[in-house]
Formats: C-alpha cells, sequence, structure tokens
C-alpha cells in the first residue's frame, strides 16, 4: 500500500476510534448497569405482575403527542381559544385513560414457563409460557420475547380472555451444548393508543438440555463388537446393518425388516436376530476418527440417531463413562444426554 492510500485508511479509521474511546465507556457502563439489574431480580417459574416489577414509560408517538398538546396548549392561552383549551384537555384526558388502561393491562397477570424440552444446538429451543388472567376483562395486545431480541419477528403477541388463560411460544437458539439456563425474558403492551410502554422483566429458573448438533453425513456405524464369551459370526455392512439376514417369517416384526435389501431383490428379508444377538453395538469417542472433541460428539451423536433408527441395540463409551447396550426412547435420551453434559 503506498504512503497516500496508508494516509486515507487511517484518515478513514480516525473517527472510528475516536466515536469508541468517547462513547465506550458509556456503553460499557450502561451493559454493567443493566446486569447488576437483572441480577437483583428474582429467579422464578411463575411471575404475577404487580406495581412493583411492571415499568411504563412514553413511546415515540407519545412524546410527539406530549408536545402537540404543549403547543396547543400555548396557542389557546396566546390567542384566547376556547376550543382549542377544549381539544388540549381532550386529548390530554384520553392520554392520561390511555396510560392507566395500558398499565392495568399487564398489572395483576401471571406467568407461568412450562418445562422447556432437550434440544440440539443450532436449532431454535422452543418453550411455552402460560398467562393467566384472573380479571373478568378481556388483556389486549401483550408480546413475549427474550429480552436481548431486538427484531420485531421475534415477539409472540397474544390476547388473554377474561378470567382465562392462554398459551404463547417463545424460542431462542442456544449455540453450545451444555445445559442452559433460560434467558431473562420480557413481556410488554401498547394497548390501547400506543403512546405508552409498559413492560417487566422475568428470569426464569428453569434451565434446557442441549444435544451436540448431530453431523450432517456421519459415515457408516461402526462394526458392530463380539459380546462376552461369545464368537463372532458377522459383520456391519457399511450400511449399517448386519449382514446375517433370511427369509421373511409371518409374524416378524417391521423392525427386523431390512427394507433396502427388499426393495433391490423385490423381496422381504429380516435380520437373523439369533446371529445378531453374538455382536455389540458400541459406539466409542476412540472410534470416531475425529481429533476435535467437539466434532467428535456431534458425529457420536449423528450415530445414536441412525442406530435408534434402525431399531438396533447400542452402547456408548465416553472415556471413563460406559452405557449399557440397550435401545428406545429413554436410551436414546440417556445418551444425548451424556453427550450433552461430557
Amino acid at each position: 500500500m503506498t504512503r497516500p492510500a496508508q494516509r486515507r485508511a487511517s484518515f478513514g479509521r480516525a473517527p472510528c476510534r475516536v466515536l469508541r474511546s468517547v462513547f465506550g465507556p458509556v456503553i460499557d457502563t450502561r451493559d454493567r448497569m443493566q446486569r447488576w439489574w437483572e441480577a437483583r431480580l428474582p429467579v422464578t417459574d411463575t411471575l404475577t405482575l404487580t406495581q412493583r416489577n411492571v415499568y411504563i414509560l412514553p413511546t415515540r408517538p407519545g412524546l410527539m403527542l406530549g408536545i402537540t398538546l404543549v403547543v396547543l396548549l400555548v396557542g389557546s392561552i396566546n390567542y384566547q381559544l376556547n376550543l382549542g383549551y377544549l381539544l388540549t384537555f381532550l386529548l390530554a384526558g384520553s392520554a392520561a385513560v390511555g396510560m392507566h388502561v395500558c398499565h392495568a393491562t399487564l398489572r395483576g397477570l401471571t406467568l407461568i414457563l412450562m418445562p422447556p424440552a432437550p434440544q440440539f444446538a443450532g436449532s431454535s429451543a422452543t418453550f411455552s409460557v402460560t398467562l393467566n388472567n384472573t380479571r373478568r376483562s378481556v388483556r389486549h395486545g401483550i408480546g413475549l420475547a427474550v429480552l436481548d431480541t431486538t427484531h420485531s419477528d421475534h415477539w409472540s403477541w397474544t390476547d388473554v380472555p377474561a378470567q382465562g388463560t392462554c398459551t404463547v411460544q417463545v424460542a431462542f437458539r442456544p449455540e453450545r451444548r451444555g445445559l442452559h439456563r433460560v434467558p431473562p425474558l420480557t413481556a410488554e403492551t401498547r394497548f390501547p393508543l400506543g403512546t405508552f410502554r409498559v413492560w417487566t422483566v422475568w428470569r426464569p429458573a428453569a434451565q434446557v438440555l442441549v444435544y451436540p448438533q448431530p453431523e450432517p453425513h456421519p459415515p457408516p456405524l461402526p462394526a458392530g463388537e463380539p459380546r462376552a464369551g461369545g464368537v463372532a459370526a458377522n459383520r456391519v455392512q457399511n450400511s449399517g446393518e448386519f449382514e446375517g439376514v433370511r427369509a421373511y417369517r409371518r409374524g416378524d416384526p417391521l423392525k427386523l425388516v431390512v427394507w433396502k435389501k427388499a426393495a433391490k431383490s423385490q423381496e422381504l428379508v429380516s435380520r437373523d436376530t439369533l446371529q445378531a444377538q453374538r455382536l455389540e453395538l458400541w459406539l466409542d469417542a476412540s472410534r470416531t476418527e475425529v481429533a476435535d472433541p467437539e466434532e467428535r460428539l456431534s458425529r457420536l451423536a449423528a450415530w445414536v440417531l441412525q442406530a435408534d433408527k434402525l431399531g438396533q441395540d447400542y452402547g456408548l463409551r465416553l472415556g471413563n463413562q460406559q452405557i449399557a447396550p440397550g435401545t428406545g426412547e429413554a436410551h436414546k435420551r440417556r445418551c444425548l444426554e451424556a453427550l450433552a453434559l461430557c
């Protein structure tokens, strides 16, 4: 880069450095104050909104309405316009009533968080929030979202019926595996005029378990290992299915039917369970042939899903931790939980 070009580049970066040096401490102080304030909030899965935890401020249209009222009042006083006084105080009274109605829309509402289901990393974790209304009137225009959400399309809006309940879905995207606390939530309303914003901040106590993200295109399942005291009589093919098959017999469970072979040969064949019982399928972290620990867990998660889909018994080895071979939904969740928390 030539010297004039370097001067132009440094001149272009200079305003950014100045702005960062001026406003950087202000932004850091604001973030620290927000974290301090959130830390003082109670941690609970059931929150009843009262005057102590519901806040209200005018919106931009509300500020414009206030400025308009001041201009109308000054003009009415200057020109002694009785109709101007009437219009000014009518609008001011409407704004005051709207402020009371807006605050009462959230006050007295009860928020209940349903236990979130485990999710895979990289996908949206969705959990349900039940809104309970004991009042005899409907509560309109109530929105819920994650506190740090800045996009308007991430809000869930609903009306709560009189003396009834409704359920809304709120989602966030966890980026890492493990056990995560549900992020702080916020509920707000601007009903009825939109001149005031009433909101609250809620820190749920629930936690969501995040499984490792499965590898998109994993290699075939590893070969089966001989059972203790047994002799290996067959192998596992690259497709992840045992070679030992026999002709289909009436009454065989559908999970034993080898559909891939049936599609090729146009004849139904079933797995030979007598031969398959001599081998055990172990998903071992040392056999993934992956150096990165997170990629290794991602491949193991994909193998767990693949073995469960095939209906095979499988076990899991993670260093010193070992889960005995099994099958079924409970066994799959146990293996995925071990991968998430290891």
